[in-house]
Order: C-alpha cells, then structure tokens, then sequence
C-alpha cells in the first residue's frame, strides 16, 4: 500500500493486481450514498416482459399434434435366422464351480454368463428401427411479438444512506488484524503461506528473498534442467531423436553454407618457366609451322584482315626461328626483330644447344 492511495497485490514477485483503494476494491471502502429503499415494492401491474406471444395468431388447422417425433421403418423386415425365443446371454457351460465356494456364506452359486453364440444374427423380439417422422410438427405455439405495455426492469427507489461516511484518505486504516480467503473448493494445487501487508515496497522484498526466494532456489536447483527432460523424453520415445536431430542439424548446416560457401575449383593454366625452355627441334618448329598454315587456310574468322596479319607475323616469326636455329647463332639485329615471348624462347633453345646468343658466324 502506497501514501496516494495506491495499492499493488503480488504473488511470488509478480504484480497481479493494482489500482486505487478509492476506485478498484470491491467492496468498497466508502459505502454508497444511496441506496435502495427497502420498503419499496414493485407494483402488480408492472409488466417486465421484453416479448409477448401475437395474441392475433391463430394454428393452423392442418396442425397435427399427434404425431410422434419418431415411427417405425416399415421398409425394414426381420432378418432370417432371427431367433425369437433365444436368450442374448446364456450360462457358460464350461464354468465350474469352485471347490471352496461354501453356498451357506456365499448364497448359491450361479454360473458366469456368455453370449449366446446362437444370436449370431439376433435373439429376442425383433422390432423395427425408428426413423424421423416426417408428419411430426411437435406442440404448436403463436409468433412472439414485441410488448407493446412492456416497462423496463424494475428496481426499488433510491433512498440516502443513512450509515454513508466518506474517508478521503484510506492508507490511514488502522492496521490489518485478519485476512480472508475465498477459495473453490473444487480447485486443486494452491498452496499459500507468509502474507505481508506494508507500506514500503523495499521491506516486502527483502522478507520475500528471504523466505520465498529460498525456498525457490532450492526446488530449481533440484528440479531437472531441460537438457536432461529431453533426454528422458527421447529414452521412453527413441523416435524423438530424429527430431532433435533435424532440429539443430538443419539450422546449422544452412549457416554453415551461408557463411563458408564451398570454392569453386578453377582450372587454371600454371606459367611454368619449364615450359619455356623446352627442347624443340628445327623439324618441330617446321612442322609447327606447317600446322599453323593449314590451320589459318581451314578457318574463316570474322574480323579476316587482322587476323590474316596476326597470322602472318607469327608464321614468319617461327620461319626466321627455324632458319636461325638450324645455323645455331643469334644476332643482336635478329633477337631484336623477335616478339619478346619468341626472344626467350629462342634464348633457351640456344642455350640448350650450349651456343652463346651473343655469337656471330
């Protein structure tokens, strides 16, 4: 309870009720200043009904109460085979009795009862399943109608209260003696113990911690976490696994795409300085000429002009390079003349036949 008349209900720490000690408790602490009027009385003639039966209706005169709600279906004939006179249930021929069955304590005895086997397809008397009657039309009554005298809902005049005071300022009660409980007698689990009424929300807390909130931290501590209620959930159902499984496994393996996408393998041509320097004969570099002739007469690119002169240079490049290979010497006017990727080239041919490029005839 608050100094303005304020209040806050909490059960184990949590707020479950507040509001105003003026406005928000029931009863309330200042009583009405009217009330009703104990000897008043509700008049003979005062009519309270909303709706009345047409008084003008008239039943109809092929209105038939007589008719059942239901008949027989005359459509259904008795099976064959239907035994009349059969009992449902027969004693059982195979029950003896037992051997210390006194029949002056225990009566006399009688055997168990069975089906009749017999009532295969029926016993007793047969009769007829029963339908809906289509004629039945039940009790007839008129239309409602609205009430053309009705009043409204009587209640008693107001009269002022003679025991009404008004106390603007109910923090100041005098403190409370006794607390109630109205409690269903049919509602089970509810457990209450340690109330406390104060003004101070401070000194309702430290007496909470230290009653309440021990008592809790110990039945946590011995209650099972969820890990351990999962697993024993999974040993009486071994089919939950699958799910925890699917649970945490698809997750996982979504971020795992995400974040670590596989590479891509590229097949990349590595420069090797070996490829360079290959050895490469004068009938190679022949031969590759030739090849690379016949390849430029089968083929027809677009843009031929350039690629006629790009084939042209690289054919003459490989033709001087033959002919310099086959005398062994290089000049400097010679290598100066080659396309830088030729010069190393023909750098490594020289140098693989043990001749200085720098050598002249």
């Amino acid at each position: 309870m608050n100094p303005d008349d304020t209040f806050e209900v909490l059960v184990d720490q949590i707020v479950v009720n507040k509001g105003s000690l003026l406005e928000d408790v029931a009863p309330p602490i200042n009583p009405p200043r009217e009330i009703d009027d104990p000897t008043d009385v509700k008049p003979e003639e005062w009519d309270e009904r909303v709706k009345i039966p047409d008084p003008s209706a008239v039943k109809p005169e092929e209105w038939d109460e007589s008719e059942p709600a239901q008949i027989e279906d005359v459509n259904v004939v008795k099976p064959d085979g239907w035994l009349d006179n059969e009992p449902k249930f027969i004693p059982d021929p195979q029950a003896v009795k037992p051997g210390d069955w006194n029949e002056d304590m225990d009566g006399e005895w009688e055997a168990p009862h069975i089906a009749n086997p017999a009532c295969r397809i029926g016993c007793g008397e047969w009769k007829p399943p029963m339908i809906d009657n289509p004629k039945y039309k039940g009790i007839w009554r008129p239309p409602m109608i609205d009430n053309p005298d009705y009043q409204g809902i009587w209640s008693p005049r107001k009269i002022p209260n003679p025991d009404y005071f008004e106390d603007v300022h109910p923090f100041l009660l005098t403190s409370f003696r006794a607390i109630g409980l109205e409690l269903w007698s049919m509602t089970s689990d509810i457990y209450f113990d340690n109330f406390i009424i104060c003004s101070e929300k401070e000194i309702a807390d430290r007496w909470a911690a230290d009653g309440w909130g021990l008592k809790i931290m110990v039945e946590n501590a011995n209650e099972p976490t969820v890990f351990k209620q999962l697993i024993t959930a999974a040993e009486e159902r071994p089919w939950l696994w699958i799910i925890y499984l699917a649970t945490v496994g698809l997750p996982a393996a979504l971020i795992a795409s995400f974040c670590w996408p596989r590479k891509k393998k590229y097949v990349d041509a590595e420069y090797k300085k070996t490829d360079i320097c290959k050895p490469q004969t004068k009938g190679a570099l022949e031969q590759e000429v030739k090849e690379e002739k016949e390849k430029i007469a089968l083929e027809k690119p677009a843009d031929v002009e350039e690629e006629k002169k790009q084939s042209d240079c690289e054919v003459l490049e490989k033709g001087r390079m033959a002919s310099w290979l086959g005398r062994g010497t290089l000049d400097q006017a010679q290598e100066k003349s080659l396309l830088p990727g030729r010069r190393k080239l023909m750098h490594c041919l020289l140098l693989l036949a043990h001749l200085s490029p720098r050598d002249v005839d």
